[in-house]
């Protein structure tokens, strides 16, 4: 017998999502569709970029300064 949508019998298990660091490349795997609640975003030239925890802690002031990644 199918299921009334069609699809498979666990299409409610969530997949994880990757987030990429744009500074350094460490990685996360979330269940959710936002980052990491440590992690910070950015948006650049009209691109959002993610940045770990690491990173927003050591470029902090130039975030909130709202500088470019390529100037810190």
């Amino acid at each position: 017998m199918t299921s009334p949508s069609g699809g498979s019998e666990d299409s409610s298990a969530a997949q994880p999502r990757r987030f990429v660091c744009a500074r350094c490349g460490t990685s996360a795997d979330v269940l959710t569709d936002d980052p990491p609640l440590t992690w910070t975003y950015s948006v650049e030239d009209g691109a959002r970029r993610h940045y770990c925890e690491t990173c927003s802690r050591e470029n902090l002031r130039s975030i909130e300064g709202r500088l470019d990644s390529d100037w810190w």
